[in-house]
This record gives structure tokens, sequence and C-alpha cells, in this order.
């Protein structure tokens, strides 16, 4: 697949609230989750890791969680000279269970978002996706914006954000809507669809399957920064994470192990953003 360079979302008393909740709860987790020194002293490093996005987490041939995010976050226990626990988690408990205390990190696919940020912490951006196009040799389209034409065909996951995105920004292609990504891929190399919008990083070990001349539009939709989230609050383990996420970066562990389980090189440079510097 050929790979490419590069919300606003009320009422003052409802600020309000919500602003008194996310204080009360940052409050809690800090005394919840355990402290770096904490972590140093048990001699282990509790990550939680979603084994439903392969290849970011996978259950390999022993039934073990494995994949990108279990490669990186070894490669970090061992920076740090702790033993590595996986936990495994979902979508929906994955940041409750790092201000539970259950886990002291999670990663999988982790997005920056401003919601996000005010409930956890973030460390600096471990990997980035991107959000293209997916389309075939023979549509020649050079931007996003062009599918916006009744004769357009898009196929899409059920219940994804792309979905949003295209009734928002694309209302007038067609749209087909179908329950997983091999069957969305595979739409459209059997000619029922002529592309997808989606993150192309996770689209390569589908596109591999088919006999198809597979391209991606040259114009990204939007290039996505993931980070590892912590209990708000907890600073100095922050604080090492991002230290060792750069000695990482620094070393290519990172673009091994991205390349190793993808078999292509990240679309993005994590570094090439201002959450690097931000949040570093």
């Amino acid at each position: 697949m050929k790979s490419f360079k590069n919300a606003n979302r009320r009422s003052f008393m409802k600020a309000s609230s919500i602003a008194l909740m996310l204080g009360l709860a940052g409050w809690s987790n800090l005394a919840s989750a355990r402290t770096l020194a904490e972590i140093i002293a048990s001699k282990k490093l509790v990550v939680g890791v979603n084994p439903t996005l392969p290849p970011l987490g996978v259950f390999n041939a022993k039934n073990e969680i494995d994949g990108v995010d279990v490669d990186i976050a070894r490669a970090m226990a061992a920076k740090m000279g702790l033993a590595l626990e996986i936990v495994q988690v979902g979508s929906p408990d994955r940041i409750p269970f790092v201000n539970s205390g259950k886990i002291d990190m999670v990663m999988g696919a982790m997005t920056w978002t401003p919601e996000r940020a005010k409930v956890i912490d973030y460390t600096i951006p471990v990997y980035t996706e991107v959000m293209g196009v997916l389309t075939t040799q023979k549509m020649g389209w050079k931007d996003w914006k062009e599918l916006d034409d009744p004769k357009v065909r898009l196929v899409q996951v059920r219940g994804t954000t792309p979905v949003k995105f295209i009734s928002e920004k694309l209302p007038k292609a067609q749209v087909l809507l179908l329950d997983n990504y091999p069957d969305a891929v595979r739409a459209i190399a059997q000619d029922r669809a002529d592309g997808m919008v989606d993150v192309l990083d996770f689209l390569t070990e589908h596109t591999k399957t088919h006999k198809v001349t597979w391209k991606t539009v040259p114009t990204p939709v939007d290039i996505y920064f993931c980070g590892i989230g912590v209990a708000k609050g907890n600073e100095a383990l922050r604080a090492r994470l991002n230290s060792v996420i750069k000695e990482l970066n620094a070393s290519g562990v990172i673009d091994k192990a991205w390349v190793k389980w993808f078999g292509a090189p990240m679309l993005h440079d994590p570094k090439a953003g201002p959450l690097w510097k931000d949040l570093g």
C-alpha cells in the first residue's frame, strides 16, 4: 500500500458542574494510582493493552496478548529495570482502569483529545495514525474532498468514527456499511465500492490478502497522535515515561516494532507536531 509523508463539543451551570467533577476525579485518581516510587519498589510495571486492535494488540497462538504495544511496553519496562505485567483492557474500561489504579498506564490507540486530557494525563506521542482514503489504482483522486460526489461509492465499518465524518464532510457520496474491516476492504477489491476513509495504518493487514493494486489519496484527512495514558496528576511517572519514550524513539526501537507488526513504516513522525514539545 502506498504511503505518504506528510470540535467543538453548553450552559454556564453545566460547564461549572463538569469542571467540579473533573477536579474531584483528578484528586481521587492520584490517590488511587501507584506513584513512580511505588512502581519501582514493586519492581513491576502494569500496562493495559487492548487485544482487539490488531496489530497494536492481538492474541497470539499461545493465547497471550502480543503486538506493537506489547513490544514497546516490554522495551519500556526493560529501560526502567522492571518486570512487565500486561492487563487486558477494552475501549470502555481502559481509562477507568488507569484512574482506579488497576493499571499504571494504558496503551492502545490512545489518541490525544481535549476531552480525554481532562481526566487522564498523556505522555508525548509514541506513534501516529493517519486517517486517509484507501482506494485502488484505477481511481484518480488527488484530494479526499473529491469524494463528495453522488457517483462515488464508499464502504465503511458500521459504528466507526469515519461514518460520522462522511455524513458531515462527504454527504453526497454513496455509503455501504459493513460489519468489519476484512469485509469492507474485500468490497473494494471486488469493485463493490471505490474506497474507504479510515486509519490507513490499520488497513495494511487486510489489503495484502487481495491481488489488487492499492493506493492512498495523497492528501490525508487527519493525523492522530497517540500517547500513553496515566492517572491525572501522576507527574513523576509521566515524566519518566516521557524520558523512556524519547530514548526508544531515538534508538529506533519503536519504528522497528511498528514495521515488524504492520509490515511497513509509520506513515507520520510522532515528533512532527506540537504535542511532542507541549507534553514533553
